[in-house]
This record gives structure tokens, C-alpha cells and sequence, in this order.
């Protein structure tokens, strides 16, 4: 398996008129080949399979460069892995590489889903994340929080994954003056989704942010809870 194949396995499930239409919707200007999701999932999960770490990395970086829309997406999907043995520097390496190409919040997501592995594989590297948090592009500032979610996720914590909640909770506020649309979602995201497990920290937050967050960003961090607080 090489990047030459990769690029024609992709190129021969093209559909012309839905990449238009993609185009036309995630406004960035490169090049679509109209696949769906699953057709791109199943065409990683095979790569992964007949790479090594080694060879999965390569592989990712070449069709990261190649700036086609569904090979960027694809290059995520082949790091996205719990487990890599060896869990390897360099898929992190690379995964946090691409931070500055982030022009679209679709392949920024599927970015931010491989690093979400890398870095419950190894926690340290919320110290490089935290770097991230001062960036003046868009989609890097948005990306900690995404990437971050799973710490949003557990139900029984132990006390360091408790100290990382914080944290991210910290950086979440240092956040909340950028009042663009896509950090305050972001914001609102992170704090709904801890809310199902941590509604005490999804609670104080809003009660000493809320005021500086757009009001729909409150409304998103506290719609789970006014849902059960309405049917308990």
C-alpha cells in the first residue's frame, strides 16, 4: 500500500456532482471527490490493516499533502486508533502538525478525533495542547477543545483525570472573551457533554462564566440538564 494507490482507490469511488455540492457547502477551496463517510472509513480501516505504524504515518502525511478534501479526511482516519504499538511520537507529531493547514471545521474534527486517541495514550501531551490555546487561528483554539472531549466522558475519574478536567476547564474560560461562533460552540460542547457526568462543573462554570458567554453557548452547556431537571 502506498500513497499512489491510496490517491486512485479514492479517486475511483468519485462522484462528481455530490463533490459540488460538497464545495459549494464546506467553502474551502481544494479539490472533492464526492465520497461519502463510510466509503472513506472503510477504505482506512483497509490501509490500517496493511500498514505498520510506520507505514501509517507515512501514508497519512502524503495524503494530507495531497489537500484533496477526502485524503485529509482519510489521513485522520488512519491515525484515529486507541492503540498504536508502539503508540508512536510521530503520529502525534504529525497530528499536531496539521493544526495550521485547518481551514475547515469538518476535516479539522476528524483531525482533532485522532488526536483525542493520542492523547488519552499518553496525557503529557496536554502540555503541548496547552500552547494551542493562545493560537490567533481559529480552528487551532477550537481544536483543544475538541480534542479534549473524552475527558469530558468519565463517569468514575480517577484524581489525575480530574486535575486534566480542570485544566481544560480553565483553558475553556480563558476562551470565553472570543466570542466567534465556533469557539463559543465549542465551548458549549465541551460543557454539555461533561454535563451527563460532572454536572456540578458544568453548573459553577456557567455560573462564573455565562455572563461573557454569547447566550447560546450557555444555552447548549446547560440543555441536558434543564431536559432532566424538566422530566425528573
Amino acid at each position: 500500500m502506498n500513497l499512489e494507490t491510496a490517491l486512485e482507490e479514492l479517486e475511483a469511488q468519485a462522484n462528481p456532482a455530490r463533490a459540488e455540492e460538497m464545495r459549494a457547502y464546506h467553502k474551502a477551496d481544494r479539490r472533492y471527490l464526492g465520497l461519502t463517510n463510510p466509503q472513506i472509513a472503510e477504505l482506512a480501516q483497509a490501509w490500517r490493516e496493511a500498514l505498520d505504524v510506520e507505514g501509517r504515518v507515512a501514508l497519512a502525511d502524503g495524503l494530507w499533502q495531497s489537500d484533496i478534501f477526502e485524503a485529509r479526511v482519510a489521513a485522520a482516519k488512519l491515525l484515529t486508533q486507541a492503540r498504536l504499538r508502539p503508540d508512536d511520537q510521530a503520529a502525534w507529531a504529525l497530528i499536531a502538525s496539521w493544526t495550521a493547514d485547518f481551514d475547515s471545521w469538518a476535516i479539522a474534527d476528524h483531525a482533532s478525533m485522532a488526536a483525542q486517541k493520542r492523547l488519552m495514550a499518553e496525557p503529557s501531551r496536554l502540555d503541548e495542547l496547552e500552547s494551542w490555546v493562545a493560537s490567533d487561528h481559529l480552528l487551532t483554539r477550537r481544536a483543544v477543545l475538541v480534542s479534549t472531549l473524552p475527558w469530558t466522558k468519565q463517569n468514575n475519574p480517577k484524581p489525575e483525570e480530574l486535575d486534566a478536567r480542570d485544566r481544560i476547564l480553565g483553558w475553556a474560560a480563558t476562551m470565553v472573551p472570543d466570542h466567534r461562533w465556533f469557539i463559543q460552540k465549542a465551548i458549549g460542547w465541551w460543557l454539555r457533554d461533561l454535563s451527563k457526568h460532572d454536572p456540578k462543573r458544568t453548573r459553577a462554570f456557567v455560573a462564573t462564566h455565562g455572563e461573557a458567554m454569547k447566550p447560546f453557548a450557555v444555552k447548549e452547556a446547560l440543555r441536558l440538564l434543564k431536559k432532566s431537571e424538566g422530566t425528573g
